[in-house]
């Protein structure tokens, strides 16, 4: 059964991909009208989730202007003063700027760093260089916090894949035997932060962090997700590469507005005492990330959520060396976002073994799983791709008629429309970018803006096709499947004449 459910989501893409040329040529009529209407569907859709969008932005805004320590400090009786934050960074063979980067936002946060536990989680396998760098880090930063540990994840563990679940996993031992045992603290006044290594985190993150942590429902049966903002090295990223990255910050900002919706993703904060009930980060995966919610989700009968912090973490936009390079990592970082497919038979296949959970929570969440990856791999090469199929399938007989001719120019109509939300978009855009550089003028406004005219071409060829391809490679198995690819990461400097 689990492999079974491993096939479903490739076989419903290439399903709807066959059905949509064998229809155009059996019965173009019938998928013109289905066409126009999916289109329209698209656009309503299109706008629904823009205005969640503005809803998390304008509450993020404000949540940044928030003096959070001060209001635990008036609001939450001393209880967030028995609260310690253990922070992971995995990290691989990132260079010594990236990490001193993440590791100095720490230090200038406004809450009490004697609360405050540190990992740097290297890997063995990274060499001497990554050894090197750790100690820099450790001697630089290591008397700022109550403790900064460095551990080594070993290479070549049995039964793990090498990847950030696996270094995360034995990070999050080593603190608990070296760092939280010995000093006896009680495990459910532990928020675990587990971010990437390019991670830099606002001044009042931890004070939100605490403060939201205090105010949920069910505080122990949730994990908690900020709103990751790619604009570490945003004006180091060529034209495409800032479209992709701003399009990943805007569907998570819409996901924050949509709680009952919302999974886990990258950097994310969890409570200790979860941690150990789901028995850590899955090691022998590649989507650690968003499997972390699911292994709650079914541990404890469907009781468990993520609560959204409507609060920002900044995190780098992929950026290499040349163009080629930087549009290849970017196919690669999707196509590994996509292989959070693999969720998809994790998730039946756990409500098939567990009747404890509600058929109405099994029924919500297996639907929004499966249509959510179907319309990443299908929706914008429906949209954009293989809307003139009918008209080059269905024949002389369906070319004579008044729908083919306006087939075209509706869908093309439709699209203009949608154009309006890209706009709002590329506004928004502006509005998340950090302090400019010297070299930044206002002309370069008007690239940052025309830029978005890409949005087609990104959501097919760094959206659809990665995405169908993960799925395809779940639905093939074996040697076909992937493994876990670290996205390079690096600081290249770049003129006003190289930011396009």
């Amino acid at each position: 059964m689990y492999r079974f459910f491993e096939v479903v989501p490739g076989a419903l893409a290439w399903l709807t991909f066959a059905l949509m040329i064998f229809l155009s040529w059996q019965l173009p009529a019938a998928v013109a009208i289905f066409i126009i209407l999916f289109d329209i569907y698209w656009l309503l859709k299109s706008l629904y989730l823009s205005l969640h969008m503005r809803s998390t932005f304008r509450t993020m805004k404000k949540n940044l202007k928030e003096d959070w320590l001060l209001k635990l400090r008036m609001g939450a009786s001393g209880k967030w003063e028995h609260f310690y934050h253990l922070i992971i960074l995995p990290m691989y063979r990132e260079p010594y700027e990236v990490v001193r980067e993440s590791v100095e936002s720490l230090a200038k946060i406004h809450y009490p760093k004697e609360k405050l536990f540190v990992v740097l989680a290297t890997e063995e396998r990274a060499g001497p260089e990554a050894a090197e760098i750790a100690k820099k880090i450790e001697t630089e930063f290591g008397r700022m916090f109550s403790k900064l540990l460095v551990t080594v994840h070993p290479a070549n563990m049995p039964g793990e894949v090498p990847g950030k679940g696996a270094n995360e996993t034995w990070a999050a031992k080593e603190a608990k035997r070296i760092l939280i045992d010995p000093l006896e603290i009680d495990y459910k006044n532990i928020l675990v932060s587990s971010f990437d290594i390019d991670t830099q985190v606002f001044p009042e993150y931890f004070g939100r962090l605490a403060y939201v942590f205090l105010h949920a429902e069910r505080p122990l049966r949730s994990v908690y997700q900020p709103i990751p903002l790619f604009t570490n090295n945003i004006f180091q990223a060529p034209s495409f590469a800032r479209v992709v990255a701003f399009s990943a910050t805007f569907w998570q900002m819409i996901q924050q507005s949509r709680p009952e919706r919302l999974t886990t993703f990258s950097s994310q904060s969890i409570p200790f005492q979860a941690l150990l009930d789901i028995g850590y980060w899955q090691t022998d995966i590649v989507s650690e990330d968003s499997r972390v919610f699911w292994q709650g989700f079914l541990r404890y009968d469907g009781d468990f959520r993520v609560e959204p912090l409507f609060y920002p973490v900044s995190m780098d936009a992929n950026v290499a060396p040349t163009l080629w390079k930087t549009l290849a990592n970017i196919y690669r970082q999707q196509r590994r976002w996509g292989w959070g497919a693999e969720n998809i038979p994790y998730m039946f296949e756990g409500f098939r073994k567990n009747p404890r959970i509600p058929k109405a929570k099994k029924w919500y969440w297996g639907f929004n799983l499966l249509e959510g990856f179907h319309s990443w791999a299908t929706n914008s090469l429906m949209i954009f791709a293989l809307g003139w199929l009918p008209v080059v399938l269905g024949g002389k007989h369906f070319n004579y008629t008044l729908l083919s001719y306006g087939l075209p120019q509706v869908t093309r109509f439709i699209i203009t429309l949608s154009m309006i939300g890209i706009a709002s978009s590329a506004v928004l855009s502006f509005l998340l970018l950090p302090p400019r550089p010297e070299w930044f003028r206002i002309r370069h406004y008007t690239l940052y803006l025309f830029e978005w005219l890409f949005i087609p071409f990104t959501l097919i060829v760094f959206g659809a096709i990665p995405g169908l391809e993960a799925q395809t490679r779940l639905m093939l198995g074996g040697r076909f499947r992937l493994g876990f690819w670290v996205t390079p990461k690096g600081r290249y400097a770049r003129t006003a004449k190289g930011t396009g």
